[in-house]
């Protein structure tokens, strides 16, 4: 398995999930936007301290950086977690017949 490239793919899905342009997170990580695409075409390994700064920016580990998965639903499943933990017992409720409805379909 090309570990670098898995590295550098989920690099740029997971910026493309945060809805940044490669200005925008180049400019988060403070690295410049050609190093970026580099990186994100695999042409360009990035370091250490890169992948520290990525990490934090997405509020990630290096392993959660490492263990990729088809459609990011680790990402998705985080951002659903965030919004159920603001609802009311009532809510979840609700949320919870309704998620069960829509899963026999």
């Amino acid at each position: 398995m090309d570990y670098q490239a898995l590295i550098n793919d989920r690099i740029k899905n997971l910026r493309r999930s945060n809805n940044l342009t490669q200005e925008e997170f180049a400019e988060k990580i403070d690295i410049s936007i050609q190093g970026l695409s580099n990186i994100e075409r695999n042409r360009y390994q990035p370091t250490a301290e890169t992948v520290d700064k990525i990490c934090k920016a997405f509020k990630i580990t290096p392993i959660e950086l490492l263990s990729a998965t088809e459609g990011e639903n680790e990402d998705l499943i985080k951002e659903i977690s965030i919004l159920l933990s603001e609802c009311s017992n009532s809510k979840l409720k609700k949320i919870y017949q309704v998620i069960k409805m829509l899963i026999k379909l």
